[in-house]
């Protein structure tokens, strides 16, 4: 994985994006909405820190914020199409890296590690571990 990172970053680094922001990013793709205050505890950012990088994600229209529509003092955040596509570049670039890595692989060694990994992608494990990342 480590190896694609150069060319999945590309993408991020043109974009001139804060950690925080470019984690902001990943978090809104897989969550989908999200109030400001979730946001920051997911991200263990302070809401006003939250709030300042939101302003650069909407500034650079990557996502929009609304107002709550039961309640008008919870601000809302979700990504705009610009930002699900900055999302799903940088994830797919991984991916084809990942497939470009596996048809390197020996056909035999691939078979095992299919074996060794389908437990634990069936299992309860990977997305509980995948759903901290992003939180």
């Amino acid at each position: 994985m480590s190896a694609s990172e150069p060319e999945s970053m590309d993408v991020l680094v043109s974009l001139d994006l804060s950690f925080s922001q470019v984690r902001m990013l990943f978090v809104l793709s897989w969550n989908g909405d999200l109030p400001i205050n979730e946001l920051a505890e997911r991200l263990s950012l302070s809401v006003a820190a939250a709030g300042r990088n939101v302003d650069q994600l909407v500034t650079q229209g990557l996502a929009y914020r609304r107002e709550d529509a039961s309640d008008r003092r919870i601000k809302r955040v979700s990504l705009s199409e610009a930002g699900r596509t900055v999302a799903t570049t940088h994830l797919e670039c991984k991916r084809d890296h990942l497939r470009r890595f596996a048809s390197k692989v020996p056909e035999p060694d691939r078979q095992r590690l299919i074996e060794a990994l389908n437990p634990i992608l069936a299992g309860e494990s990977l997305p509980v571990l995948t759903q901290e990342i992003y939180r």
